[in-house]
């Protein structure tokens, strides 16, 4: 194929596609689906009157006479009396369209005897009637059935969007309390380390960019490569290695296969954070912390273990609690971890006289998942 073919073939491609995408459109209008409901309802008319003795050409012309009235009085239903009289004044409702369809089987008697139709079947004058007022209901009754099914399937459909919006907007806000209760953490460390001139502040400061580059950017995912999150951990153990030096012990153990999972991020840190606020202080010559992440199968187990201290078990005030950053880390991470994982999670915590044991255990996703 030449290159004016190819390009021909592909502007033919383009164009079809266009045009059936505006048939598609054009199908999906509300008008096109009436049109070919009363239609299809009325070819069936026409065949079950016309059935009675054969006489299909009357009944065509009868139903020319009855649709005009069920149509009007169907569009009156569900458009005025459904949406103001239900759910809460269904007599009124039962009582006006009660009246509507004996107008209509009073309107179509009417134009019959003015047009001097005869009845398509062998009834008496009662039997006629009967007749007739069932069929109304029935259509009355269809049509308020199909118009309360698609109100309920459109009302189901908005509430999960809102239940999705308040979901998201209620996770972008915990995500959103991450972020200044760890920048007020890691700038307090830098502080003291300016303070002292201390020559580790220019290692300091390039490690907490990395950190905060996580949390801006990365932070804003809904899943994130676990190895990108065992980085952000060992980051944060590094600077806290230079903030307390040779008295901090801490052990951060990984397990099991990392490259091909992906986790929530920001959600494991606030459990180490915490360990670190009951597990180490300045009065504290050996800071024993542990930490241990192991990918088994599809789940994530993470545990944090730190010990107790008689001088920390009434925690030291925080120097920003007159912000409100106190204490938000745990109950933050626990209501995430309902949002994101809903009963797929298991969170254990374990406050023991000598010693504070967190483990949680979460599944994780594949890498080929999106990240949207």
């Amino acid at each position: 194929m030449t290159s004016s073919e190819s390009n021909l073939h592909s502007n033919l491609q383009i164009e079809t596609g266009g045009v059936g995408r505006k048939i598609l459109n054009y199908l999906r209008q509300p008008v096109v689906y009436h049109s070919l409901f009363w239609t299809l309802y009325f070819i069936f008319n026409v065949i079950r009157w016309g059935s009675y003795n054969q006489e299909y050409l009357s009944a065509f012309y009868q139903n020319l006479i009855e649709f005009p009235l069920h149509i009007g009085l169907a569009y009156l239903n569900i458009y005025y009396l459904i949406p103001r009289l239900l759910p809460k004044k269904y007599l009124q409702y039962i009582f006006y369209i009660t009246f509507g369809i004996l107008l209509a089987v009073a309107g179509r008697l009417f134009l019959e005897n003015t047009l001097g139709l005869d009845p398509p079947g062998p009834f008496s004058d009662y039997q006629y009637v009967l007749e007739l007022v069932i069929g109304e209901v029935y259509v009355q009754g269809l049509i308020t059935a199909l118009k309360l099914l698609l109100d309920w399937t459109k009302n189901q459909k908005r509430m999960r969007a809102l239940e999705k919006s308040n979901f998201e907007t209620e996770l972008d806000f915990l995500r959103s309390q991450v972020q200044p209760h760890f920048f007020f953490n890691t700038l307090n460390n830098l502080y003291s380390l300016t303070l002292d001139k201390s020559d580790l502040a220019p290692d300091t400061v390039l490690k907490l960019s990395k950190l905060m580059s996580y949390v801006i950017y990365d932070g804003k995912q809904k899943k994130v490569h676990l190895s990108k999150e065992i980085s952000y951990i060992q980051n944060f153990l590094d600077l806290e290695k230079l903030r307390f030096g040779n008295r901090l012990n801490t052990t951060f153990e990984v397990k099991g296969l990392i490259n091909n999972q992906q986790v929530a991020p920001l959600l494991l840190l606030p459990f180490i954070e915490n360990s670190f606020k009951h597990g180490a202080g300045d009065g504290i010559e050996e800071i024993k912390i542990n930490i241990g992440l192991e990918v088994n199968g599809d789940d994530l187990i993470f545990t944090v273990q730190n010990r107790k201290y008689e001088k920390l078990k009434a925690p030291a005030p925080d120097p920003y609690h007159h912000i409100g950053h106190n204490g938000i880390g745990i109950e933050n991470i626990k209501r995430r971890l309902e949002l994101i994982y809903g009963k797929q999670f298991q969170l254990d915590i374990k406050d023991d006289p000598d010693k504070y044991t967190v483990t949680l255990k979460i599944p994780t996703y594949e890498n080929t998942l999106s990240n949207s």
